[in-house]
């Protein structure tokens, strides 16, 4: 029976990610511990705030808990398995370390208390717990009785900091097999990030399964097609809002937008308006925050990325970006953009417009024809992005803060842009492995994705498990 996959979240949607490496009786090493989102967390209906972030398994036999990266519908449970009792360290890369509090101390803002001393009181105690390994080693984690566990980190190339997890167990009776999660993979071509590679090998994958139907557009032309969508959302002189998350999607569009200012120059990005001209606007205090925090990470870019610092540029810190941080300030940009309609990009939170900045932004600007909302990552069931994504096309509306806006901006989607793996990066991930897994877990994907990548994976000859 041991060692056993068991799934506490993720399973059945794309949030909440957390899943347990069962040893044996005495022994579980917990991966991740999410937030659910839209449609995810109404599947708990009832009470819907309270059971969606319940903690409702056992935590006496659980070792530890591995943070495959700082989203939060990979993290934002944490504090409450805390508060469950949970004693024991969090593991996850040098990048994550720093990442993460930032992450936790905004989700307890909101979730839990504004009490500054309650809220550094948790981010201390986090940072006790906090155990960052370098990639590519191996490290054991202590367990009772005679069993053995070691884990390994290995760049995953979803976000700055992202891994994938390989286990090495070894039962009390001698009996030796791998075990990895995937965690979120990315694609290759993402700016900032190495492309993830395939382990040499595992018994058992925890796979993730997003984008598990579905080929992105060419990642390599993806900075020509943004300045392109760009120049053509501009022609207006309108507002484009990017609904972007704070961490990984937003340093990378910054990144981009760079590059295309760097080569365009005094070329027009808007009649009257030069690409050196153009206001690029970031209006969210926990993206600026990540983008500083990206800033000190510089030894874990890429090598493209490296060679731009060395030719004297700031990829992230150049001379058209301005940076929102007060609430005042961000009321006074909506009512600013609402009454001038100057032309922009906003970059703002939430990526799904479940919350945060982009909001009022939406409220103030969908019904204008001439805003355009640019959306460059995944929109979940149920989220007001995923409605606006659906219905903005056919001139419908979407509802925010229980009230209904009516969408008259033009909506466009870069898929390109998403920081997940597609069905061609999955199967290659599977495929490069020199000893294939003989069972593959489909996680984090809708219905329709996980039967498309099944069908491809049992095609390669490899059980699969949904």
């Amino acid at each position: 029976m041991f060692p056993e996959i068991v799934h506490h979240g993720g399973k059945d949607g794309v949030t909440g990610s957390c899943h347990e490496l069962r040893v044996d009786d005495e022994n579980g090493l917990l991966v991740d511990c999410g937030l659910f989102q839209g449609e995810d967390a109404e599947r708990l209906s009832g009470s819907q705030e309270a059971s969606s972030l319940e903690i409702d398994f056992t935590l006496t036999h659980i070792k530890a808990l591995v943070v495959t990266h700082a989203h939060i519908d990979h993290v934002g449970r944490i504090p409450y398995l805390l508060a469950a009792g949970f004693a024991g360290p969090i593991y996850c890369s040098e990048p994550t370390a720093l990442l993460l509090p930032l992450m936790l101390e905004d989700a307890i803002k909101i979730g839990f208390t504004r009490d500054q001393r309650l809220i550094e009181k948790f981010v201390a105690l986090l940072e006790q717990r906090l155990v960052a390994l370098p990639y590519g080693q191996w490290r054991e984690v202590p367990l009772s009785g005679s069993a053995r566990l070691d884990i390994k980190l290995r760049r995953a190339g979803h976000i700055l900091g992202s891994a994938y997890v390989e286990c090495r167990v070894k039962s009390a009776c001698g009996d030796a097999s791998r075990v990895l999660f995937s965690g979120d993979l990315g694609a290759p071509f993402a700016p900032l990030l190495p492309a993830p590679k395939s382990p040499y090998g595992a018994d058992v994958v925890v796979l993730e399964s997003t984008y598990g139907d579905r080929v992105h557009a060419d990642r390599r032309s993806r900075r020509s097609r943004l300045q392109t969508l760009l120049e053509h959302a501009l022609v207006d002189r309108g507002v484009v809002l990017v609904p972007a998350f704070s961490i990984g999607r937003t340093q990378e569009l910054l990144y981009e937008i760079e590059g295309i200012i760097h080569r365009q120059g005094r070329r027009e990005a808007a009649p009257g308006v030069p690409w050196a001209d153009l206001e690029i606007i970031v209006d969210s205090p926990l993206a600026s925050r990540f983008t500083e925090a990206y800033r000190r990470l510089k030894p874990f870019w890429d090598a493209e990325a490296q060679q731009r610092l060395r030719a004297g540029r700031h990829p992230l810190a150049f001379e058209q970006l301005t940076t929102i941080d007060s609430h005042a300030d961000h009321l006074h940009t909506v009512d600013y953009l609402h009454r001038t309609r100057r032309p922009c990009v906003v970059i703002a939170g939430s990526g799904m417009c479940a919350g945060g900045r982009i909001v009022n932004y939406l409220k103030a600007l969908l019904a204008e024809p001439a805003t355009d909302v640019l959306f460059v990552g995944y929109q979940a069931a149920g989220t007001p992005g995923r409605a606006i994504q659906q219905y903005g096309p056919r001139g419908g509306y979407v509802t925010l803060d229980g009230k209904r806006y009516d969408i008259r901006a033009q909506v466009h989607t870069l898929s390109g842009y998403s920081a997940h793996a597609d069905q061609r990066n999955l199967l290659n991930f599977i495929k490069r492995m020199r000893r294939r897994p003989k069972l593959v877990h489909l996680v984090h994907g809708e219905a329709q994705a996980k039967a498309a990548l099944r069908g491809e994976l049992e095609a390669l000859g490899v059980a699969v498990r949904v």
